[in-house]
Order: structure tokens, then C-alpha cells, then sequence
């Protein structure tokens, strides 16, 4: 009998830390169990050298009139640092009531686990299912897929389908599913400022130069406006007004803006004028800082003038905004902005493309949609309301993956995006969790879509 809640705390265990050198074995024991679980739940499986960490592709083959899907997923994950906050392990899952904890329940090991079991019960319960299955799982998500896209272009022939099925976006109550209908790009850079050749003494030197983490934090107060807008010309020029079917669909979460403030544990919103808190999330774009450093670090104090300091800054886009096109005017205006008594460097990094990915109107297919997406969206709305006693809504997303992107590029296909982490899951952050009543739901909704795609 297959156990999806002993198979992920298995999978848990591996620290497959894709940005750390050093968790080479971690990321080579996760790759390794998944796939020897694909392979004996009847899957012919293989592991696919890239310049990094390997993707596992496995197949379920069948008649060339058989519906196809592939089912996309990660097995890597964030560090788990700062460990100190963490209540238990992160790499030793526990389970505490209805959640299991540890570096990577929700992003992405559980709900990988749960297509899995789903595909597992499925295929125990109709062997002869006549639905052809690849499952595609990658290591290098979360250091931003640098070797998704060489393996999907060099792969392509292999991977023809009729659509692309994962679960990498969240939702925001255990009872209330949303389907992703659209992902804000993203486009990442550092800047890095120079003042003297070296660390100086404060007193010695203090007065007779600009001290670069002064000059970065002008600059970075000069990119906001008071009100919260982005301060860079042309920024928002491309931005399309957001439709009024949007707005109501986003209206049906019923969320309150106090409960959400309180979750975020701020003491008042700082978003756009014309737009609610969730409104912001996921209809506009931002600039923020990401991280920020310069100078001594460490207990106490140590009175130097550092030589050099830097941010990260990233940019959530929306739909008709160009990535090389932000990126462009954000350096621009940093030239402009930057005193002239620092040098300084623009340091790209991982950028991404905005991507709609679902119909936004069910009753209005598109005319240019495969017979089998267009099923495969009536069967999630249909399944998902059946097992979560709610119908699920169409929202956009206000993260990004990127990979969606490439997939539709590339591939030509689309994706149906089935959240299942919620808020409370801390992705990303110390005492990341995973609800198991959301895991076992989403097995048996999963199990249900697909079976109605293979049926036709």
C-alpha cells in the first residue's frame, strides 16, 4: 500500500539544497528516491545529466490516441538557515497535529508527493488506464532553473503532450482551492557600489569621502515614492488595466484585510492607492530589496568606513511588461541617480517573463485550446469542488515560475496550476509545513482530474 505521508517524510530527509556545494549527496539521495519511487509504481524512468543537477524525467507509454500529460515538479529546495528559529530539525520531519514540518513539505516535496500518490492509486486501482503520464522533476528550481530550458529545447521531441499539470502555487484557506490563471514575471539584478580601495578608519578618514552604504541607501529611497509607487520613468507605462472579472473572482475569497495584516504581524498597509491589499499582490508590479550589506557585521561595534557595500533588488511584472525593457530602464535611472564620487556595478541575475496561463472565462474556451486541456480544466473545476466542498477560483499569482514561461515557449503547451500551500506554510522560512488534510484532499482531486482526461 502505498503511504504518501511515509514516502515524503522520507523524502524530506534528503537536504537537497540545490545552492549549497556542499549537499551534493542530499540532492543526490532525493533525486534517487524519487525515482526509484516512480520506477516501482510501474514507471520507466531515467535520470538526465545536465550542467548542474540532473532531472528526472519518467514515462508511462500507451496508444498514440491516449491522452498525454505531464506532470512538472522540483526536488530541490531552499537552506534551511537560520536554523536557530527552526522548532524541530528541518531535515528530521515531524509531525505536529494535521502538519508535517521540515524543509520542503510545501515547496515542492508534498505537493510533488501528492501527484505521485495520486498517479500511484490511480494506476493500482486502473492498470490499464488509457492515459500516457511523464513526469518531468527538476533540482535547480530554486536557484532559478538555469538547466530547465537547454533540457526542454534539446528534449522536445520527447516531451510532446497535451498539457503540463503541477502544483508550485498556493491557496489561501484549506478549503479553498485556486487554479493560477496568470504569474507576475520577474526580473532580478544587484547593485554593488565602491568607495575607497579598502576598509578605512572612521576617525582617520571620516568626512573626506562618501560612504557607500550612504550612496546605496539614497538611491534605494530615491526608487519609492512616499505613496509606495515605483520611482523609475516608464516603469508602469506597459501596464494593462485590470479586468473587471478579476477583480470579482478575487472578491469571492472573502478574505479579511485585517486578519491578513495581523497574519503579516505589520501595523498598517504601505499599497497602492485604488487597490486592495490582495488587489496589489497580484495585479501589480514592484521593485524590492532583497537583501543589503556593507560594513561590519558582527557583536558590538567596529568603526570603519567600509569600502564597498550592495542590494538585491528584484521586480514582480505583470502582463505586457518586458523584462529586458524594466531591467533597461532600472539601470538607467541607477546611472542617473548614482553619485559620481562612488563607482559602481550592475550585476544580472535570473529574469523571467509574465504568463497567462489558464482561461480566465470557463465557459468560453478559447478556439485555439486542445480538446484535452479544455477537459482537463472541466474536470479540475469539477473534482476540485466535489473534494473541497468549494469550486475553485481563477486568480492570478503573485509569485513566479519562470519555467511556465519556457514550457509554453518552448513546448508550445499550456499548464493547469493546482495550488495546495497555504500562508501559514512558511515556504521559504524556518518551520516549513505542510497540512495533510490539504495533501490527502489534493490526492484525491488529482486522482479524479486525471482519470476524467484519460476518459474523453
Amino acid at each position: 500500500m502505498f503511504d504518501p505521508v511515509e514516502k515524503l517524510k522520507e523524502f524530506v530527509r534528503h537536504p537537497s539544497i540545490s545552492a549549497d556545494p556542499s549537499a551534493k549527496e542530499g540532492m543526490k539521495g532525493a533525486r534517487e528516491f524519487v525515482a526509484g519511487l516512480l520506477t516501482s509504481i510501474g514507471f520507466s524512468t531515467e535520470i538526465v545529466p545536465t550542467a548542474l543537477h540532473p532531472i528526472i524525467l519518467a514515462h508511462r507509454g500507451g496508444k498514440p490516441e491516449w491522452p498525454h500529460v505531464i506532470i512538472y515538479g522540483h526536488y530541490d529546495v531552499q537552506p534551511a538557515d537560520p536554523l536557530n528559529l527552526w522548532q524541530t530539525p528541518p531535515f528530521e520531519p515531524q509531525i505536529r497535529g494535521h502538519r508535517i514540518y521540515g524543509r520542503g513539505t510545501a515547496d515542492n516535496k508534498g505537493p510533488l508527493m501528492t501527484h505521485i500518490a495520486a498517479v500511484a492509486r490511480l494506476l493500482e486501482r486502473r492498470p490499464d488506464l488509457p492515459l500516457r503520464i511523464t513526469f518531468m522533476i527538476e533540482g535547480e528550481e530554486e536557484t532559478g532553473s538555469p538547466s530547465f530550458l537547454p533540457f526542454i529545447e534539446k528534449h522536445k521531441d520527447r516531451l510532446q503532450a497535451d498539457f503540463v499539470y503541477l502544483s508550485d502555487t498556493g491557496i489561501p484557506r484549506p478549503d479553498q482551492v485556486v487554479i493560477t490563471c496568470g504569474l507576475r514575471g520577474l526580473t532580478l539584478f544587484d547593485v554593488v557600489v565602491t568607495g575607497s580601495k579598502m576598509d578605512l578608519h572612521s576617525g582617520l578618514h571620516g568626512g573626506v569621502l562618501r560612504n557607500p552604504i550612504q550612496a546605496l541607501a539614497e538611491l534605494c529611497a530615491s526608487l519609492h515614492t512616499p505613496d509606495g509607487r515605483v520611482n523609475v520613468p516608464g516603469f508602469y507605462d506597459d501596464v494593462l488595466e485590470v479586468e473587471p472579472w478579476e477583480r470579482a473572482e478575487l472578491a469571492k475569497l472573502g478574505q479579511s484585510e485585517e486578519q491578513y495584516r495581523e497574519f503579516l504581524g505589520i501595523p498598517a498597509f504601505h499599497a497602492h492607492k485604488g487597490y486592495t491589499p490582495f488587489e496589489a499582490t497580484r495585479f501589480l508590479p514592484t521593485l524590492e530589496f532583497n537583501g543589503i550589506g556593507g560594513g561590519y557585521q558582527g557583536e558590538g561595534t567596529k568603526t570603519v568606513i567600509p569600502s564597498k557595500a550592495f542590494v538585491k533588488i528584484s521586480c514582480r511584472l505583470v502582463p505586457n511588461q518586458n523584462p529586458e525593457k524594466i531591467r533597461d530602464l532600472l539601470y538607467k535611472t541607477i546611472r542617473e541617480r548614482m553619485p559620481k564620487d562612488v563607482t559602481f556595478e550592475l550585476v544580472d541575475q535570473h529574469q523571467g517573463i509574465p504568463y497567462v496561463v489558464v482561461p480566465p472565462d470557463r465557459s468560453n474556451t478559447p478556439k485555439d485550446q486542445s480538446p484535452v486541456l479544455a477537459r482537463a480544466f472541466r474536470a479540475a473545476d469539477a473534482s476540485i469542488t466535489e473534494v473541497f466542498g468549494k469550486q475553485p477560483l481563477y486568480l492570478r499569482e503573485g509569485g513566479s515560475v519562470p519555467i511556465i514561461a519556457d514550457i509554453k515557449r518552448v513546448l508550445g503547451l499550456d499548464s493547469v496550476l493546482f495550488g495546495l500551500f497555504l500562508p501559514e506554510d512558511n515556504l521559504h522560512a524556518p518551520n516549513e509545513s505542510f497540512d495533510l488534510n490539504v495533501m490527502e484532499k489534493g490526492i484525491r482531486a488529482s486522482e479524479k482530474i486525471l482519470e476524467s482526461v484519460a476518459k474523453g
